[in-house]
């Protein structure tokens, strides 16, 4: 457990080194990456949102894909296509950049609802299916998407159903005064991200992936998730609450976070501190909150729900 603990400290000291002033981030998208998770990462344009992707998978040594969503942008482009070959009359398929371990999806709410909705059954399952053929996905696999806030111009709000496969949404906000100072006079921060070396393997991810599926969640600490998440169904602040699948996303991201704090047991706090990134986005308030901020209102209820649910000793 100790080694685990130094090598997620490595991998973080790396990301830090292009993405200043944002621990908490870093350690956020460690997490999802060992919950074998997805993530959601939503800000204005300029804060770092594709430099924190871009330093968790050249940190990583494992293939990594980059796809830019524009409004012309199909299914195809994303998943790949069948290709004729004239030697044998056959048609043979041709992998799209999906077919990596790290993708990232870049300002995924600028391309049409059927092209991000390409992308399900590949985060969901870790598969794609095309004319009839199955093709799994390499492993370890993990999207990073960015998104600008739906306010900007030319941006499509992502359908419930794609955000619920992504385990987490987290905003990275401008960075404090002193960090900032340092990204000025450290300018050449695309250089610097391109110049990272790996410090981990996939295979390393992997089997950490799988001594998180290990770690003990007893019947307290289930019991508590379980409160919360009953809670949010009968808020009468909530016509949505979450659902089974944002109760197994916060289990295993649970899970992922007492590894990297070197535990075999999952606490409330394991919990607490994760229920904001991993179920704001999946409950939406009432009607009488109207559409504009949603997001935030969504977490001020949750934060609400926290504080009432009572926490195991």
């Amino acid at each position: 457990m100790i080694e685990i603990c130094n090598s997620i400290e490595i991998l973080h000291k790396n990301i830090s080194r292009v993405i200043k002033g944002k621990p908490e981030a870093i350690t956020l998208a460690i997490i999802t990456l060992l919950a074998k998770g997805h993530l959601l990462i939503e800000d204005v344009p300029g804060v770092g949102k594709t430099i924190l992707a871009q330093g968790l998978a050249m940190s990583i040594s494992s293939s990594f894909q980059r796809i830019q969503f524009t409004s012309d942008l199909l299914p195809s482009d994303i998943l790949g296509v069948p290709v004729y070959n004239p030697h044998n009359n056959t048609f043979e398929f041709k992998p799209g950049p999906i077919f990596a371990n790290i993708v990232l999806v870049d300002e995924i709410n600028r391309t049409s609802p059927k092209t991000q909705s390409s992308l399900l059954e590949a985060m969901n399952e870790f598969q794609v299916s095309m004319d009839g053929h199955t093709y799994q996905l390499p492993q370890p696999f993990m999207v990073v998407a960015t998104q600008n806030p739906i306010e900007y111009q030319g941006t499509y709000p992502l359908p419930e159903s794609q955000l619920d496969r992504f385990m987490m949404r987290i905003r990275l906000g401008y960075p404090p005064l002193k960090a900032e100072k340092e990204i000025l006079s450290h300018s050449r921060i695309e250089e610097e991200v391109k110049g990272l070396q790996p410090v981990m393997s996939g295979e390393e991810i992997v089997e950490m992936q799988k001594r998180a599926e290990q770690i003990r969640v007893n019947d307290e600490i289930l019991n508590y998730l379980m409160g919360v998440v009953i809670a949010s169904r009968n808020s009468e602040h909530l016509r949505l609450g979450v659902s089974p699948r944002g109760a197994l996303f916060l289990q295993r991201a649970a899970k992922a976070r007492a590894l990297i704090h070197g535990r075999d047991y999952c606490i409330p706090d394991d919990i607490k501190s994760l229920a904001l990134p991993i179920l704001a986005h999946r409950i939406i308030p009432a009607s009488e909150y109207g559409i504009d901020g949603q997001g935030e209102i969504a977490e001020n209820i949750l934060i609400d729900i926290l504080g009432q649910v009572p926490v195991p000793l």
